[in-house]
């Protein structure tokens, strides 16, 4: 019997709930979540619950902060001067930006607070401090990606890294 293990590529569906029964997200009325194993693509404690599982295997497991997005770190706020933002940008509280850091790399924020001299934002991931529950099935276990990585489409080599 194949099992998932490091380096396997393993689909799954999956629905993720908040501890008040709210879905974060899901894979409902899409493609199951491929990944492969040990690629670092996944959370760890989502990644070590799949570890082991077996075709058509199912399971419910809860993760705790630190095995998912870490703890709150209220140090993570930063106010930034209302003059550095683009004028064509209207900042609102509860608004998603994506920051970049010194290398380029975007940094997903969210805004909240906004006033004449400054707008605050939080850098904590948004599930940061939150425990997640999932229910997944284990659809596919491969040694190869059976799914075509996203922009792929009919005339793309996928295998060459779809350089179109």
């Amino acid at each position: 019997m194949v099992k998932v293990a490091k380096d396997k590529f393993v689909s799954v569906e999956y629905t993720g709930t908040l501890e008040d029964g709210e879905v974060f997200d899901t894979s409902q009325g899409r493609q199951p979540l491929e990944i492969q194993m040990g690629a670092g693509q996944l959370i760890k404690g989502f990644e070590d619950a799949l570890d082991g599982m077996a075709l058509n295997e199912k399971k419910t497991f809860t993760l705790a902060p630190e095995e998912a997005y870490g703890h709150r770190d209220e140090s993570l706020t930063r106010d930034f001067p209302r003059k550095d933002v683009p004028p064509e940008m209207n900042p609102q509280a509860g608004q998603t930006v994506a920051l970049h850091d010194g290398q380029g790399q975007q940094i997903p924020a969210t805004i909240v607070d906004v006033n004449d001299e400054h707008v605050t934002v939080d850098l904590n991931h948004p599930m940061a401090g939150k425990s997640l529950t999932f229910d997944i099935e284990v659809v596919n276990i491969s040694d190869a990606p059976t799914q075509m990585p996203a922009g792929c489409g009919e005339g793309c080599d996928c295998a060459s890294g779809c350089g179109q």
